[in-house]
């Protein structure tokens, strides 16, 4: 603010005395300055962010008290772009059929305007929602998903019940690749069915301080994974120096979301390998999501190989020590590997 001052001059007139004799003139008082002091106006204070968001380890101002919500988001090349993967906290991706992959999309710290296309469910993506206490968006379901959801393993709302109540069909594609639900339905359902949005069950995830390099390992500039021979499920992850974040592409594309058109950016990139057992005609899968196995973490530009264990029904990165590996603040990116062909024999990097 500019400063203000008002300036009051009291004038005093000079008396003239008409005679035959003269007197000395009065002197002119002046009244003192009357001065009013500068007025100073506080900045605004800057909020400095006091929690931390429990699935990126990055400082927030509030605190999180929703729970995760879990979709299952289709990865057929006909589905592509995907809305709302940029807002996801981490994301899953596993064999669903074949060599078909697809997405657990957890949203947390951002819930995004629209999200999709949602695909049906699978056991093992109920028993990872189960794990973060999740609830669980799909659109359809195999026979084995269908008997947990009937029992209500998880809280979940599915397109199979709610199409064209809360679900809706983009115009743009065909079935099955075209189904979305906006956040607002997805907290609709949620009340709607009576599940509880509150924030119980705790994720214990390990986060690298501020002050703490965290770079260990090989240094690595890309990583690729192939989902069989098929081009359209090889996955690539850049590394970007200034940022320090992984780019991701697939089958040479950036896999952008199509609500904002921007490329996907990861602090962490992890692959775990586990057994897979095919059990149906289709080429439905069995993924072993509690025995543990070998790992793979990249981040900050390095790979390590490290191991997998179940804890408390959710796949984490662990030290050979049994301690949890730190992840870097930020978005994560998980891979479920074959261990046949293996880690070695789908992964692959550049230096």
């Amino acid at each position: 603010m500019f400063k203000s001052k008002k300036l009051w001059i009291a004038m005093a007139f000079s008396a003239l005395l008409i005679g035959g004799c003269s007197k000395d003139t009065p002197k002119v008082k002046e009244d003192d300055d009357s001065i009013v002091e500068e007025e100073t106006v506080g900045e605004e204070p800057v909020q400095q962010p006091k929690f931390v968001a429990p699935l990126t380890g990055e400082a927030v101002l509030e605190e999180i008290t929703q729970r995760p919500i879990m979709v299952t988001i289709n990865n057929h090349p006909a589905a592509r772009p995907q809305s709302g993967l940029a807002d996801a906290d981490v994301i899953y991706e596993m064999l669903a059929e074949g060599n078909v992959t697809r997405f657990l999309a957890i949203y947390q710290s951002e819930l995004p305007e629209n999200i999709g296309p949602v695909r049906s469910a699978r056991s093992y993506f109920i028993d990872m929602a189960k794990g973060f206490d999740a609830f669980y968006v799909a659109h359809g379901y195999s026979p084995e998903a269908k008997t947990m959801l009937d029992h209500r393993i998880v809280d979940h709302i599915n397109g199979m019940a709610y199409d064209g109540i809360l679900f809706s069909r983009s115009r743009d594609r065909v079935a099955p690749h075209n189904s979305y639900i906006t956040s607002k339905n997805i907290l609709k359902g949620a009340e709607m069915v009576g599940a509880s949005m509150n924030y119980s069950e705790k994720v214990l995830q390990t986060f690298y301080e501020p002050d703490e390099r965290g770079k260990i390992g090989i240094e690595t500039s890309q990583v690729d994974i192939y989902y069989g021979k098929n081009e359209d499920f090889h996955n690539s992850y850049v590394y970007d120096h200034q940022s320090n974040h992984y780019e991701r592409q697939s089958a040479g594309v950036d896999t952008k979301d199509m609500l904002t058109g921007e490329t996907v950016s990861l602090a962490n990139v992890l692959f775990f390998e586990m057994d897979h057992q095919t059990i149906d005609d289709v080429g439905r899968q069995a993924i072993d999501l509690t025995s543990g196995g070998n790992a793979y973490v990249f981040q900050n530009g390095y790979l390590r190989e490290v191991e997998w264990t179940n804890v408390n029904g959710i796949p984490m990165a662990v030290e050979q020590s049994g301690e949890p590996v730190k992840l870097v603040p930020g978005k994560s990116w998980v891979h479920f590997v074959p261990s046949s062909p293996g880690l070695q024999a789908m992964v692959k990097t550049q230096p």
